[in-house]
């Protein structure tokens, strides 16, 4: 026996002869027919007023389209953007306007709707986002456990060279562990102050800096290489959130007094400002004493680190559940028949993966977790 089927106007009808007998409620009634009590409500009301005819359906197409435009508005923006294919919907706008006063010009964004429907817009490759990790509460009890490291800006010496003051200080103790004007923010100049810094201080616990070169860039997980070498050498990075410098608000503070002390006037040259750095760097450690020490000096509470500068970087150990796979000569990682690219930084270094749940694996370069891996489709999410 087939299903019985009804007719939207023969239960239109029926509600309408139900509601006239008056033997239910309105609210009962709704619930019969599976309505709401508005729409019940609109449909006796139309009934009483054009009859059958206004139980049929009608259409939910808008009775406008302020979207729409007339066919000279389309040509106009059209050859506007031919002939000027670097300019946006926004600049398109602003030249036309003028030029065709007599047309009703729509918004920026239909615009860029009519110029993507047309094939005007060049499609740029999408370039994924690394999640930032977010400010990390970090307790500091003693010396070493948390450096902070930033450039002081740059500024031009007398002889019209541009000078970048790398600085490093102990949290802890507040103590100026570097002072060092390189020529750049570059890599090679950072690099060589850290290694000369920590064959004479030690490896600290973790560093904390802004999200600037060379300490952090888009890569994943924002590796650099100098975060890379420290990640090797067990130094955790840590990454204030950007645009939030009060985050490193003990840094800031120290910038503000070496600015007074040793940049007005900058010195004529980087060899004579690099001696007012290291006079003002024996002060501040030695002679002055800070208010949020209690009054006492930094060199009275900084000792050196514990953990020596190796002669040689140990490579990393993972647990042995693990499955570890080495990252090849163009930065890719293949796993499970993917090759999956994770970064040129870590070419020739080993990575662990771990799997956290089914199917999505967790990626560690030493105690670093760089990304989640979506094994079905192989994609990595921050």
């Amino acid at each position: 026996m087939p299903w019985r089927q009804t007719d939207p106007m023969d239960e239109r009808m029926k509600f309408v002869v139900l509601a006239q007998e008056g033997l239910y409620s309105m609210t009962e009634l709704c619930e019969r027919f599976g309505i709401s009590r508005q729409a019940g409500y609109t449909r006796l009301r139309r009934y009483e007023q054009e009859g059958i005819a206004g139980l049929a359906s009608r259409s939910h197409a808008p009775k406008s389209c302020p979207h729409r435009m007339t066919e000279e508005v389309r040509t106009a923006l059209l050859d506007a953007r031919r002939a000027h294919p670097e300019w946006g919907p926004r600049k398109i706008l602003v030249w036309l306007c003028p030029r065709r006063p007599e047309l009703e010009l729509p918004a920026a964004s239909t615009v860029g709707d009519l110029y993507k429907r047309e094939g005007l817009v060049e499609s740029r490759p999408h370039r994924r986002k690394w999640s930032h990790p977010g400010r990390v509460s970090h307790t500091v009890e003693a010396a070493n456990q948390l450096w902070n490291a930033d450039f002081k800006g740059e500024f031009r010496m007398g002889d019209g060279t541009l000078c970048y003051p790398l600085t490093v200080t102990d949290t802890h103790s507040r103590y100026l562990l570097a002072c060092d004007g390189l020529s750049s923010t570059a890599h090679s100049g950072a690099c060589a102050s850290f290694q000369h810094l920590f064959r004479e201080r030690g490896l600290p616990q973790a560093i904390r800096s802004d999200n600037g070169g060379p300490f952090c860039t888009k890569a994943i997980a924002g590796l650099s290489r100098l975060s890379v070498w420290w990640t090797q050498l067990g130094i955790k990075h840590e990454r204030i959130e950007p645009a939030h410098p009060e985050q490193n608000g003990s840094h800031e503070r120290m910038h503000r007094t070496l600015k007074a002390a040793t940049l007005r006037p900058p010195a004529a040259n980087v060899q004579v400002q690099q001696e007012r750095f290291d006079a003002f760097r024996c002060e501040f450690n030695e002679e002055r004493p800070h208010q949020a020490l209690e009054m006492q000096t930094p060199s009275s509470l900084y000792v050196a680190c514990e953990r020596e500068m190796p002669e040689q970087i140990a490579p990393p150990e993972y647990a042995g559940h693990c499955v570890v796979r080495r990252v090849r000569g163009n930065g890719i990682l293949y796993f499970r028949d993917r090759a999956i690219f994770l970064s040129e930084l870590l070419i020739g270094q080993d990575v662990a993966l771990e799997e956290i749940e089914e199917g999505v694996w967790s990626i560690y370069f030493y105690d670093l977790l760089l990304a989640r891996l979506e094994e079905r489709t192989g994609e990595l999410s921050g």
